[in-house]
């Protein structure tokens, strides 16, 4: 039976292993994403204080109707999120990815927000 419990074993520890990197940063901001199925998730986070400041969905993001995949949606989001964080005069975060893989529409997220002027 440990063969079914072997992959989510090694999300959490991928997981951990990156919010541990992160940690070592506390004095920046966090972005934090979160991917379901269908949505795509962004959230800035002050660690320090212990509060979400703000986050975008996928699910709020103009233009999604218009035929196009997950993953231009997911760069939109990342857009949407820098323009947001603009607003609050956020400029420096730290990425994290919650685990998942740097790639595909985590990797889109943020590529967006790095276009729309957040660095990381």
């Amino acid at each position: 039976m440990k063969n079914k419990f072997e992959k989510k074993d090694r999300s959490i520890r991928r997981k951990i292993r990156s919010r541990h990197k992160i940690e070592r940063n506390s004095s920046r901001l966090r972005l934090a994403v979160y991917r379901s199925n269908k949505h795509i998730y962004g959230q800035i986070i002050d660690d320090s204080a212990g509060k979400m400041l703000f986050g975008i969905s996928s699910k709020n993001i103009k233009g999604k109707d218009e035929g196009k995949g997950k993953i231009d949606i997911s760069f939109k989001a990342g857009e949407a999120l820098a323009e947001k964080a603009k607003s609050k005069k956020i400029e420096e975060v730290v990425f994290d990815r919650s685990g998942y893989k740097y790639h595909g529409r985590v990797k889109a997220l943020a590529e967006g927000a790095r276009k729309g002027g957040l660095k990381f």
